[in-house]
Order: C-alpha cells, then sequence, then structure tokens
C-alpha cells in the first residue's frame, strides 16, 4: 500500500507532464465574448462601408448576424480545444488543431457547402495546429532578456 501512494504521489507531482484541467466553461464564455466584440468591429465596418439607409443601427439590424457569427466561431473553437484538452489530459498543439477545424467546419456550414466545410476545417486545423506548435518550440527563447533595453540608460553610466 505504502508503495502504491508513493507511485501515486509521484506521477501527480508538479513536473513537465503535470496537467491542469481546463474549465471549459470558462474558457468559451471569455473566448465567446473576445470574439463577439470582435465582430462588433467588423460589423461596423461592414455597416460603414455598404450603402443604406439604416444609420448607425445597421450594426445590429444589418450587419448584426457577424457579430454573432464571430462569437459562435470563438465558442466552437475554445470548448472543441478545451474538451479535446481535458479528454487527452495533454496541453499540445493537437487540441489547437481539433479546435480550430471545429471552427473552419463553422465557417464552411455558414456558407453553405461541406467541401467548403470540410476545406476550411483542414486549412484552419493546420494554422492553429502550426501556430501552436511553433510557439512550443520557440519557448522562453522566444524573448528577449528584460532589463537589457538600449533605452535604459546604462549605457551613459558606461562613458562618464
Amino acid at each position: 500500500m505504502a508503495s502504491e501512494e508513493a507511485h501515486n504521489t509521484a506521477s501527480t507531482s508538479a513536473g513537465p507532464s503535470h496537467y491542469e484541467p481546463k474549465p471549459t466553461v470558462q474558457y468559451t464564455s471569455y473566448v465567446a465574448l473576445q470574439a463577439g466584440a470582435f465582430g462588433i468591429v467588423v460589423s461596423a465596418l461592414q455597416n460603414a462601408l455598404g450603402q443604406h439607409n439604416k444609420g448607425a443601427m445597421g450594426i445590429f439590424t444589418r450587419t448584426g448576424g457577424t457579430i454573432g457569427f464571430f462569437a459562435a466561431m470563438g465558442a466552437t473553437f475554445a470548448a472543441t480545444e478545451s474538451i479535446v484538452a481535458n479528454t487527452r489530459e495533454k496541453n499540445d498543439a493537437l487540441n489547437g488543431v481539433a479546435g480550430g477545424c471545429a471552427a473552419g467546419f463553422l465557417a464552411g456550414i455558414r456558407a453553405g457547402s461541406i467541401p467548403v466545410a470540410v476545406a476550411s476545417c483542414a486549412f484552419l486545423g493546420t494554422a492553429v495546429g502550426v501556430y501552436d506548435h511553433a510557439g512550443k518550440l520557440a519557448g522562453d527563447r522566444a524573448s528577449p532578456r528584460r532589463g537589457k533595453s538600449a533605452g535604459n540608460g546604462s549605457s551613459n553610466q558606461n562613458r562618464q
């Protein structure tokens, strides 16, 4: 029994393979709100560039479907990514691939074509997967050292 407890303690220690479950509802809501906010910006641009007599309310009445669509894509991406990560108990690029594929498929369904949905799934899934994988490869080396910028005044101190 003691060796079993030691094995469980060792396997659940906070090491590189330790997985922390993602809160699916919270993450999905957060991403859906962000995507919806971006949808408002896109809807406002569509409203401003289009010719109509709806005025500023056209953001919601004329092109408001864009807001809901962006929010739905964000929610679909986040929910799928979180569910896949929690099911696999891994935080890697494959979760982003699944989320991107689901969001791309939704975009294709809105276009009204299954072939477009499959192609969008492949494209967006690949794009998000490559982005996630590249971020994991770069790691901590991607950002410059802090406090070593040229404008921190250290060069003036060395000249004196």
